[in-house]
């Protein structure tokens, strides 16, 4: 009986452990995201980049029933990444925001 408690409070002690260090992880992400979505409605609105819509209108018909998930914008490259899920993989798309030209995709 001791020994099982002593492993049931092992194992207690290890997951709040990794509670503990998760919580003390800066999330900077989230923040980054915002920004890159504000940026990329600068871009958008001056007409240096095309909108996500159209993005999206010419490349998801062309993932043959891959399931989009969304996209992320790279202001400083003005790349969207498209991402999709398919048989349980992801897959990114890189497209050019200003041409509309897809320059790569992970298999």
């Amino acid at each position: 009986m001791f020994k099982a408690l002593r492993v049931t409070i092992g194992i207690m002690t290890k997951l709040a452990y990794l509670l503990l260090i998760g919580l003390a992880v800066p999330t900077a992400a989230p923040a980054q995201h915002h920004r890159d979505q504000r940026q990329a409605f600068e871009a958008r609105r001056e007409g240096r980049i095309l909108p996500v819509r159209e993005i999206e209108r010419r490349v998801v018909p062309s993932m043959g029933g891959a399931q989009y998930i969304g996209f992320d914008f790279d202001s400083g490259a003005a790349v969207y990444t498209l991402k999709f899920l398919r048989d349980g993989r992801v897959i990114w798309v890189d497209v050019d925001g200003r041409t509309g030209n897809v320059l790569g995709r992970t298999r």
